[in-house]
């Protein structure tokens, strides 16, 4: 059997594995281990152990549990709520303000947390009920809600951005420092479709009534204060690390401390929340370091079976694409694998073919990290079974159907696809910052 053959055959029964409900993990691991066995005997042993010996060694895996710890202690403690009370007060009185806020929120709790998740519960906790209780169109809300979201995975600290650094060999404060403007970009497109969309529509959006803007100036200066503490956090993570006082790892400890810290300021920190903190902080942290672990496996016997240059020779030799045509084919083929896989999921399948090819196409590893990160973005969104749609279907009201949240994200869909393209014309948007960083 050819070396191309074994490929596919990985391939299809890691898939099917897949789509029979098995873990990430476990099947990618199974796939990798079970191949390197039947490919070199008792040799394929090693590979296993030497995936594990890198990650167990890798310093910068250290950031993971802090950062999703800091993630989670933000929300349980309930400072992302104060935030959105902030949003609401001064954002209610503009039609469809309150959508507005909601995007800048998601904004803030990204940059806090780097999960699209903690955003998706904080959102349909939070925002949800208060839109719809204010007379919101139900598709624009769940929309915004799902949008804002994804910038998760894109603002720093992303764990989606760690996880690719951690994949790719490439350094983690680059992608991050790659991934601000491409994030911001897409949040001031969002923001410009609602402010639009709802001028021109304003039964879509609503300002609040008058009776709720009725507040005293001093009032509203002190509901300011709530975006203080938020603020102080994102820069003792961001701020201290870009100015070159912290390192990455010291950044996500300072993270961990300033959230710790304002639970306890705000008298929040229970046994609750401590509980609740560091059993989701676990639990995830382990999920993520055994798709890494199965991951490092699973690219080490792609290494040995030269299936990288299989797929290059597909591409440029068979079908005779341009660099250029091999990359936007690798972008579609990440959102088809979207509507049935998570971000980690297609990480961890394509990555051992996709990373190798970009740099021998002679593109930038760091500028192709936030591609892939905005087309997850996008397949998270995309049916039948975007990560998004589901989580949102799960939280949302009873009377909010699989059919609105599916056309809710349309012109969310469409903004994120033209982002995309214009990160991969203009590369500058992503690599300027980091170059000029490092260039000093």
């Amino acid at each position: 059997m050819s070396y191309e053959m074994i490929a596919l055959l990985m391939f299809s029964t890691l898939m099917l594995m897949l789509l029979t409900g098995q873990r990430v993990f476990g099947a990618v691991g199974f796939v990798a281990a079970a191949a390197s066995l039947l490919l070199w005997g008792n040799g394929g042993f090693e590979m296993p152990f030497n995936a594990s010996i890198v990650l167990l060694n890798w310093y910068p895996m250290l950031t993971l549990p802090l950062f999703i710890y800091m993630g989670y202690m933000l929300s349980e403690s309930g400072i992302a709520s104060d935030l959105y009370r902030m949003f609401h007060v001064w954002m209610g009185p503009l039609n469809g303000g309150l959508a507005i806020g909601t995007i800048l929120l998601m904004v803030a709790i990204s940059a806090m947390n780097g999960l699209s998740v903690a955003g998706m519960a904080i959102g349909t906790s939070i925002a949800l009920p208060e839109m719809l209780k204010r007379g919101y169109d139900k598709r624009m809300v769940t929309g915004v809600i799902q949008a804002g979201s994804s910038l998760g995975i894109m603002v720093p600290p992303s764990i989606v951005l760690v996880l690719y650094g951690m994949i790719a060999r490439q350094p983690v404060s680059q992608l991050w420092m790659a991934g601000v403007f491409p994030g911001l970009l897409l949040a001031a497109m969002f923001i410009i479709y609602i402010t639009i969309r709802c001028k021109m529509q304003p039964d879509l959006g609503p300002s609040l009534p008058a009776e709720e803007r009725d507040m005293e100036r001093g009032e509203k200066i002190r509901l300011l204060g709530a975006g203080i503490l938020p603020l102080v956090i994102i820069f003792s993570v961001t701020g201290l690390f870009v100015m070159g006082v912290t390192s990455l790892v010291e950044s996500s400890a300072v993270g961990a401390a300033a959230a710790t810290i304002a639970a306890l300021l705000k008298g929040r920190l229970t046994r609750k929340v401590m509980d609740t903190t560091l059993h989701q902080t676990l639990c995830v942290s382990c999920m993520f370091m055994w798709i890494i672990l199965a991951a490092l496996c699973f690219g080490a016997v792609f290494d040995g079976l030269g299936a990288v240059h299989a797929i290059e020779s597909l591409f440029l030799d068979t079908w005779g694409l341009s660099p250029w045509g091999v990359l936007i084919m690798m972008q579609v083929s990440y959102i088809i694998m979207g509507m049935f896989l998570d971000d980690t999921a297609m990480l961890v399948i394509v990555a051992p073919l996709y990373i190798p090819l970009i740099k021998s196409l002679g593109f930038n590893p760091i500028w192709y990290g936030v591609l892939y990160t905005i087309t997850c973005q996008i397949a998270y969104m995309t049916p039948p079974f975007g990560y998004n749609l589901f989580l949102m279907k799960a939280m949302a009201p009873k009377d909010i159907s699989l059919v609105d949240i599916y056309s809710s994200i349309i012109p969310f869909v469409i903004l994120m696809c033209l982002g995309l393209g214009v990160v991969m014309v203009f590369p500058e948007l992503a690599l300027w910052l980091p170059q000029t960083y490092y260039a000093k």
